[in-house]
Protein backbone atom coordinates (compact mmCIF):
# COMPACT_ATOMS: atom_id res chain seq x y z
CA UNK A 1 0.00 0.00 0.00
CA UNK A 2 1.66 3.51 -0.54
CA UNK A 3 1.43 6.11 1.85
CA UNK A 4 -2.13 4.87 2.81
CA UNK A 5 -4.00 6.24 5.94
CA UNK A 6 -8.01 5.85 7.19
CA UNK A 7 -9.39 7.81 9.09
CA UNK A 8 -13.12 9.08 10.16
CA UNK A 9 -14.82 11.33 7.80
CA UNK A 10 -14.56 14.88 8.59
CA UNK A 11 -18.34 17.05 7.64
CA UNK A 12 -18.76 18.97 5.84
CA UNK A 13 -15.50 18.98 3.87
CA UNK A 14 -15.57 15.11 2.79
CA UNK A 15 -18.91 15.73 1.65
CA UNK A 16 -18.26 16.21 -1.82
CA UNK A 17 -16.15 13.35 -2.32
CA UNK A 18 -18.64 10.84 -0.51
CA UNK A 19 -20.74 11.69 -2.90
CA UNK A 20 -18.51 11.47 -5.92
CA UNK A 21 -18.14 8.04 -4.18
CA UNK A 22 -21.45 6.75 -4.26
CA UNK A 23 -22.13 7.98 -8.02
CA UNK A 24 -19.02 5.86 -8.68
CA UNK A 25 -20.15 2.79 -6.80
CA UNK A 26 -23.51 2.92 -8.57
CA UNK A 27 -22.06 3.59 -11.97
CA UNK A 28 -20.12 0.53 -10.97
CA UNK A 29 -22.43 -1.64 -10.14
CA UNK A 30 -25.11 -0.63 -12.46
CA UNK A 31 -23.00 -2.35 -15.24
CA UNK A 32 -23.49 -5.80 -13.81
CA UNK A 33 -27.02 -4.92 -11.85
CA UNK A 34 -30.13 -2.58 -13.94
CA UNK A 35 -31.89 -2.17 -11.14
CA UNK A 36 -29.26 0.79 -9.90
CA UNK A 37 -31.01 4.87 -9.78
CA UNK A 38 -28.82 6.81 -11.83
CA UNK A 39 -31.16 9.92 -11.70
CA UNK A 40 -29.44 13.00 -10.27
CA UNK A 41 -31.19 13.06 -7.01
CA UNK A 42 -30.24 9.48 -5.66
CA UNK A 43 -26.97 10.36 -4.30
CA UNK A 44 -27.90 12.90 -2.09
CA UNK A 45 -31.41 11.24 -1.11
CA UNK A 46 -28.84 8.21 -0.40
CA UNK A 47 -25.89 10.34 1.45
CA UNK A 48 -29.26 11.53 4.02
CA UNK A 49 -29.97 8.15 4.14
CA UNK A 50 -26.61 6.75 5.20
CA UNK A 51 -25.73 10.02 7.92
CA UNK A 52 -29.58 8.76 9.35
CA UNK A 53 -28.43 5.22 9.96
CA UNK A 54 -24.58 6.17 10.92
CA UNK A 55 -26.08 8.44 13.59
CA UNK A 56 -29.53 5.90 14.75
CA UNK A 57 -27.49 2.67 14.55
CA UNK A 58 -24.06 3.99 16.34
CA UNK A 59 -21.90 3.36 13.12
CA UNK A 60 -18.38 4.84 11.74
CA UNK A 61 -17.89 6.57 7.91
CA UNK A 62 -14.09 6.19 6.87
CA UNK A 63 -12.12 7.21 4.25
CA UNK A 64 -8.85 6.17 2.48
CA UNK A 65 -6.28 8.56 2.13
CA UNK A 66 -3.13 7.88 -0.45
CA UNK A 67 -0.62 10.99 -0.71
CA UNK A 68 -3.11 13.16 0.45
CA UNK A 69 -5.51 12.38 -1.56
CA UNK A 70 -8.95 10.83 -0.56
CA UNK A 71 -9.35 7.61 -2.50
CA UNK A 72 -11.76 5.57 -1.48
CA UNK A 73 -14.84 4.93 1.92
CA UNK A 74 -16.38 2.72 4.04
CA UNK A 75 -19.97 2.96 6.27
CA UNK A 76 -20.56 0.21 9.33
CA UNK A 77 -23.43 0.11 11.56
CA UNK A 78 -24.65 -1.98 14.14
CA UNK A 79 -27.08 -4.72 13.29
CA UNK A 80 -29.75 -6.95 15.28
CA UNK A 81 -30.47 -10.11 13.91
CA UNK A 82 -33.18 -12.22 13.96
CA UNK A 83 -34.49 -13.83 17.51
CA UNK A 84 -33.70 -17.42 15.84
CA UNK A 85 -30.29 -16.02 15.49
CA UNK A 86 -28.56 -16.92 19.19
CA UNK A 87 -27.78 -14.52 21.20
CA UNK A 88 -23.73 -14.01 21.01
CA UNK A 89 -24.19 -13.21 17.06
CA UNK A 90 -27.35 -11.35 17.42
CA UNK A 91 -25.85 -8.05 18.06
CA UNK A 92 -23.15 -7.35 15.68
CA UNK A 93 -21.94 -4.87 13.12
CA UNK A 94 -22.49 -4.59 9.42
CA UNK A 95 -20.53 -3.33 6.61
CA UNK A 96 -22.57 -0.99 4.38
CA UNK A 97 -20.87 0.22 1.86
CA UNK A 98 -17.25 0.24 0.63
CA UNK A 99 -15.70 2.10 -2.21
CA UNK A 100 -12.22 2.56 -4.18
CA UNK A 101 -11.83 4.71 -6.78
CA UNK A 102 -10.68 2.57 -9.99
CA UNK A 103 -6.74 4.45 -10.06
CA UNK A 104 -6.47 3.40 -6.51
CA UNK A 105 -7.58 -0.43 -6.37
CA UNK A 106 -5.50 -3.11 -5.71
CA UNK A 107 -3.47 -0.71 -3.40
CA UNK A 108 -4.65 -2.41 -0.28
CA UNK A 109 -7.36 0.31 0.71
CA UNK A 110 -10.11 -2.25 0.29
CA UNK A 111 -8.17 -4.02 2.70
CA UNK A 112 -7.77 -1.53 4.64
CA UNK A 113 -11.17 -0.57 4.95
CA UNK A 114 -12.50 -3.49 6.22
CA UNK A 115 -9.94 -3.93 9.12
CA UNK A 116 -10.78 -0.36 10.09
CA UNK A 117 -14.12 -1.46 10.12
CA UNK A 118 -13.76 -4.77 11.92
CA UNK A 119 -10.99 -3.00 14.80
CA UNK A 120 -14.62 -0.71 15.10
CA UNK A 121 -16.58 -3.81 15.46
CA UNK A 122 -14.78 -4.93 17.80
CA UNK A 123 -14.72 -1.68 19.95
CA UNK A 124 -18.43 -1.86 19.73
CA UNK A 125 -18.25 -5.18 21.59
CA UNK A 126 -18.85 -7.54 18.40
CA UNK A 127 -17.88 -10.65 17.56
CA UNK A 128 -18.96 -10.59 14.08
CA UNK A 129 -19.12 -8.53 11.36
CA UNK A 130 -21.54 -8.87 8.35
CA UNK A 131 -21.24 -7.27 4.37
CA UNK A 132 -23.91 -7.47 1.87
CA UNK A 133 -22.48 -8.21 -1.82
CA UNK A 134 -24.29 -8.61 -5.02
CA UNK A 135 -24.03 -11.94 -6.60
CA UNK A 136 -22.17 -10.21 -10.09
CA UNK A 137 -20.21 -8.21 -8.35
CA UNK A 138 -17.02 -11.04 -8.52
CA UNK A 139 -14.41 -8.34 -8.06
CA UNK A 140 -15.92 -7.59 -4.25
CA UNK A 141 -16.70 -11.14 -3.59
CA UNK A 142 -13.22 -11.86 -4.09
CA UNK A 143 -11.65 -9.18 -1.85
CA UNK A 144 -14.12 -10.21 0.96
CA UNK A 145 -13.16 -14.30 0.77
CA UNK A 146 -9.35 -12.49 0.74
CA UNK A 147 -9.94 -10.46 3.72
CA UNK A 148 -11.29 -14.03 5.51
CA UNK A 149 -15.15 -13.62 5.07
CA UNK A 150 -17.21 -16.53 3.57
CA UNK A 151 -21.05 -16.72 2.16
CA UNK A 152 -23.82 -16.53 4.83
CA UNK A 153 -26.97 -16.20 3.86
CA UNK A 154 -28.36 -16.07 -0.26
CA UNK A 155 -31.12 -13.77 -1.02
CA UNK A 156 -33.07 -14.93 -4.28
CA UNK A 157 -35.26 -12.75 -6.44
CA UNK A 158 -37.68 -13.61 -9.15
CA UNK A 159 -38.97 -10.36 -11.59
CA UNK A 160 -42.69 -11.55 -11.98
Amino acid sequence: MRNAAIREIRLPDDEPIILSFLHGLQDYEAAFEPDRRRDPLWAAEHWREVQHRCAERHGVMLVAEEEGRTVGWAFAHDERAELFVVESERHHGYLAELYVLPAARGHGHGRALIAACEVWARGRGHSLLNVGVLANNARAIRAYEGAGYAPYTVTMRRYL
